[in-house]
């Protein structure tokens, strides 16, 4: 597989992006600093956060650039569902077994009460609220699987998972609202608006003296260290140099790494905002959804105004890898899945049919995809002031903060990646770089 491209110019407008936040095309300074002690490409969810943690409780914080190649959070970050819901791992589960299975899933329910503490701490309106997510299956191909690793989990003495519960047969449609559902699987999830969170993390960064510069791409990196021990990067506006770097550069990674060609590769995905009329009024759905339909999955939120934001599609254009692999082209829709969203409500949830639900806003983002749906966290082989966090497979709203907090101590305390606690499946190690697609 090719390196990624860059990001492209311009991009469809998410509904996320429609109240654009003072900080959206800002620069701290107008002249692009010549040297910083860490540089973080990619000011999104991962750069953002680092950034957050890096200045947090520390009297005299390195000098740190965040570079973007758009706006702040015009990535995946402002892109996505909006979906807080740790997942039961069956990727991890199916290759690595029980245990570490465990260990992703205790590492992304730990988001839950990590983001609620954050978003009181910090007074942030997100819209941040909790439920509990259905994770629904209507294909029986994969039903058994998944019932047995939800059984070999909840039998690992672990207490957290004693709310997860499972259940299939006719009962299933019923507890869902989804019609065909054969099973559907039950826990805590929350949802928020990610754009509006992670805007307020970047001020917060900034007043600690981040320095955020954005329409700043990276062109090209250098692969050796200077003899003053700098890492150089060339931008259209200039170089910067770095003792350090962090990339946090998702699914456009290999395009400044190209050891991570097919290792970490963009997806191109889809996503909407639906509304009711104004004269009607919605059915109360019974929590968030992840919605399995023939190996692709749907997702979905209710906000607080009763609108949708539901993503997914893939049954429409899977077979077509030119529409979605290695493909960065955010600026236009996924043809097949153009009207997918169309009567979504009403085709597949009970009591909708009369809800007269429309797509009101319908958008592309590029995800950061793995050959083994893992992402690559932690410093860069044989490169240990270069560091990585990226590759979410779109799963990265209950992963990112705390593997960021990961990163920070890294950098700021020297310690390794298993002295940060996280998953050891999640470590990018030269391994899995050979495991290519």
């Amino acid at each position: 597989m090719q390196p990624s491209a860059l990001p492209v110019a311009s991009s469809t407008v998410p509904f996320w992006r429609t109240e654009r936040h003072a900080l959206d095309e800002h620069r701290s300074t107008a002249e692009l600093p010549e040297e910083c002690d860490v540089l973080i490409i990619g000011a999104g969810y991962a750069g953002i956060t680092t950034a957050y943690n890096l200045v947090d409780e520390i009297e005299a914080p390195p000098s740190i650039v965040l570079l973007e190649a758009r706006q702040a959070c015009s990535g995946a970050t402002g892109r996505n569902g909006g979906h807080l819901r740790p997942s039961p791992g069956a990727a991890v589960f199916d290759k690595y077994g029980v245990a570490a299975a465990v260990e992703v899933a205790l590492f992304e329910i730990a988001h839950l009460q990590v983001i609620k503490d954050l978003v009181e701490m910090e007074k942030i309106d997100c819209e941040l609220s909790f439920c509990r997510a259905r994770h629904v299956i209507t294909n029986p191909g994969i039903l058994q699987g998944l019932k047995g690793m939800i059984e070999a989990m909840r039998e690992s003495s672990q207490t957290i998972f004693e709310n997860w519960h499972f259940v299939e047969g006719a009962a299933a449609e019923e507890i869902s609202g989804v019609k065909g559902a054969l099973a559907v699987f039950i826990c805590d999830a929350g949802q928020l608006w990610p754009y509006k969170l992670l805007t307020h993390l970047l001020a917060l960064a900034m007043a600690n003296g981040v320095n955020l510069q954005t329409n700043t791409p990276v062109l090209s990196a250098s692969k050796i260290i200077d003899e003053d021990g700098f890492w150089h990067f060339n931008t259209p506006r200039g170089t910067i140099k770095a003792r350090k770097v962090v990339y946090t550069t998702n699914g456009f990674t290999s395009a400044l790494l190209p050891e991570y060609a097919g290792v970490i590769f963009p997806v191109r995905a889809i996503c909407s905002h639906i509304k009711i009329p104004k004269d009607e009024e919605a059915p109360k759905l019974l929590g968030s959804y992840c919605i399995n339909y023939n190996q692709s999955w749907d997702y979905l939120i209710q906000r607080e105004d009763q609108s949708i934001i539901a993503g997914g599609g893939g049954i429409t254009f899977r077979d077509d890898y030119s529409q979605w692999r290695n493909n960065v082209n955010d600026n236009a829709l996924i043809e097949p899945a153009r009207h997918y969203f169309d009567n979504y409500m009403q085709r597949n949830f009970k009591d909708w049919e009369d809800s007269g639900a429309y797509v009101d806003k319908i958008w592309t983002g590029i995800t950061g995809c793995t050959p083994d749906s893992l992402p690559h966290i932690g410093s860069l082989p044989n490169k240990s002031s270069q560091f990585v966090l990226a590759g979410f497979n779109g799963h990265g709203m209950p992963v990112i903060f705390l593997a960021a907090k990961g990163i920070a101590q890294m950098i700021k305390n020297g310690i390794t990646f298993e002295e940060t606690g996280m998953p050891h499946v999640f470590k990018t190690t030269q391994q899995r770089l050979d495991q290519k697609v």
